[in-house]
């Protein structure tokens, strides 16, 4: 999905992360390999910074709705990513803010401000399996991964919903921590976005679903505009909904900061 992580990553996020088909050569068939098409997931077009404003549908078991309203704003540097979201609505989280900020060897600090406490807390490695803002997506779902950092075969080829794809499972090295023993993913050949997900836990019981329900090209950039992440055991759902997206605008590195995160 030049990247990292699966994500929401969405990442949002999330929050989570184009190419026309026609623009796509030859794949000789040695190269086509899983590794091969993590790394174009990894390093496909998604612009030298972004800003977004997106709606975040959270759905319980009885059917009850909540509504969230964030920004999103998302820089590229030398090959890696900061990326800084605010919550503007409802009340109760209105000017919680999440950062990331992405290091040589693609570490990843987090930091989350609650304006009710007027502090920010670091996330450290044991927490990133916590769900992020208590929706269906963790904080480790909310960072890029290496590509070395993960084992890949690929299945086979499937059409799904008339998008050709690649059917791909990513497994952690064993010196990597990680909440998931498995990832099973159908990825799009035309823009190399992962379409749809599953993740396993370390018992190798299937615990989530990621599915991208609406992609768009947007400034020719392949863009996942409704995406969608289900706990299986809690019958809980997450929609993240995108409102307006702009590439490529004035965004600087100077508002990605623990300064910038306090400041609302």
């Amino acid at each position: 999905m030049n990247k990292k992580y699966f994500v929401f990553k969405i990442v949002f996020c999330i929050f989570l992360f184009g190419i026309n088909k026609s623009s796509i050569p030859v794949i000789a068939q040695e190269k086509l390999t899983g590794h091969w098409i993590a790394r174009q997931v990894f390093d496909r077009n998604r612009g030298g910074n972004s800003f977004s404003t997106a709606t975040m549908v959270l759905v319980n078991k009885n059917g009850k709705k909540n509504t969230r309203v964030f920004k999103n704003l998302r820089i590229r540097e030398q090959g890696f990513e900061k990326q800084l979201i605010r919550f503007t609505s409802p009340a109760d989280i209105d000017g919680t803010g999440f950062l990331t900020i992405e290091k040589t060897g693609y570490e990843t600090d987090q930091f989350l401000y609650l304006p009710a406490l007027r502090r920010t807390r670091r996330i450290v490695s044991s927490q990133k399996s916590q769900q992020f803002v208590n929706s269906d997506f963790t904080y480790e779902d909310m960072e890029r991964h290496p590509v070395e950092n993960y084992i890949y075969d690929l299945k086979g080829e499937k059409i799904v919903e008339n998008i050709d794809c690649y059917l791909l499972e990513t497994r952690p090295q064993k010196t990597i921590s990680s909440q998931y023993s498995l990832m099973k993913s159908v990825i799009s050949k035309a823009s190399f976005v992962p379409i749809f997900a599953e993740y396993f836990d370390q018992k190798g019981k299937h615990i989530k679903t990621y599915k991208v329900l609406k992609l768009e090209l947007k400034q020719n950039i392949w863009t996942e505009s409704i995406v969608m992440m289900e706990d299986i055991l809690k019958k809980h759902k997450t929609f993240i909904k995108l409102q307006d997206i702009e590439y490529n605008t004035n965004i600087t590195s100077d508002q990605f900061s623990k300064v910038a995160l306090e400041n609302y």
